[in-house]
């Protein structure tokens, strides 16, 4: 196979590796929550997730770099995070 792929098409790109799996808490036994992580190929940059919004919250930072223009909900929850949520939620619960 031969791969058309040049130095541009490489600099428009970010791989990452995901790891999920369903983990059963021994509290509530039958309920499963989602564990992992995602890592940024190039930087080596992981993050662990215990949701699969964590995903999207990950790679959303480095699409911005690339200039994609996010929606309104990735813009609010932007802001949300830079002043912290006055639900009462950290900065850290928002990413």
């Amino acid at each position: 196979m031969h791969n058309t792929c040049t130095q541009p098409c490489e600099a428009a790109s970010h791989p990452f590796i995901v790891r999920i799996w369903l983990e059963e808490t021994a509290e509530e036994a039958g309920e499963a929550i989602w564990r992992g992580h995602i890592t940024h190929v190039p930087s080596g940059e992981r993050r662990y997730l215990t949701r699969l919004e964590d995903i999207t919250a990950f790679i959303a930072p480095y699409l911005e770099k690339m200039g994609v223009k996010l929606g309104l909900f990735w813009r609010v929850r932007k802001w949300l995070k830079m002043i912290g949520d006055p639900r009462g939620k950290t900065n850290a619960d928002l990413s």
